[in-house]
């Protein structure tokens, strides 16, 4: 979910004209103050520029890749200075990688625009928390061990995968959980490829295929 507001784009360089008011879509549960917790590294001084193809395909691309999105900014396809006022963007969003959509055409068809969609490296591969079971979750599940899921970051793998906060997740590709620790450690060593994840919610057993993203490497841009 995005939730769209107007805001002046940020100070510019000398060389670079003011900015008009932009369209600035911030990704829900993704602000500064969470990025700054959760990013794999410090933010470079200048993103990696991306030229996009198609926004959804992109945006599970860079998850895989373990980048999430974290917001997006759009201005008049033929501004001159679109380009520029999305570097500037970028810089206050702390972006490692920016893809562009020169003459994007929004889904409501107001016309071509310049899109442009911030990326973070983020620490999480999974997207969401998990806690070991309490002796009566247990047993109402046949007496299985496994977690329960709590609060799920929209846009992240587990988000993609529609995990649910409450959902008891009791096997990964068919393997019985024993604990978070377990979980935790599975998921790792699985960095980078989908696993199913057999998943209780209410009384209704379900596969959930998860597509993991990548664990960050040392290193990495």
């Amino acid at each position: 979910m995005t939730r769209s507001v107007v805001v002046e784009a940020p100070a510019q360089p000398d060389h670079i004209a003011p900015a008009a008011e932009a369209r600035f879509e911030t990704v829900e549960g993704r602000g500064p103050d969470e990025i700054v917790a959760l990013r794999a590294a410090p933010a470079p001084a200048r993103p990696q520029l991306v030229e996009g193809t198609t926004p959804l395909a992109d945006r599970r691309a860079q998850a895989a890749d373990g980048h999430a999105h974290v917001g997006s900014i759009r201005f008049a396809a033929d501004d001159p200075r679109a380009e520029d006022k999305a570097y500037a963007a970028a810089s206050r969003v702390g972006a490692d990688r920016m893809l562009v959509y020169r003459h994007h055409v929004p889904a409501e068809g107001a016309g071509e625009e310049y899109l442009a969609m911030y990326y973070v490296r983020l620490k999480l591969l999974f997207g969401a928390t998990f806690r070991n079971l309490t002796a009566a979750e247990r047993a109402g599940v046949d007496n299985r061990n496994g977690v329960q899921i709590g609060s799920v970051i929209t846009g992240t793998p587990a988000s993609d995968a529609n995990l649910m906060p409450g959902d008891f997740v009791l096997a990964l590709d068919g393997r019985p959980l024993r604990d978070r620790v377990e979980f935790q450690s599975l998921l790792r060593d699985a960095a980078g490829r989908p696993v199913t994840l057999t998943v209780r919610r209410g009384e209704v057993t379900l596969e959930r295929v998860v597509r993991l993203g990548a664990l960050p490497q040392a290193g990495d841009p």
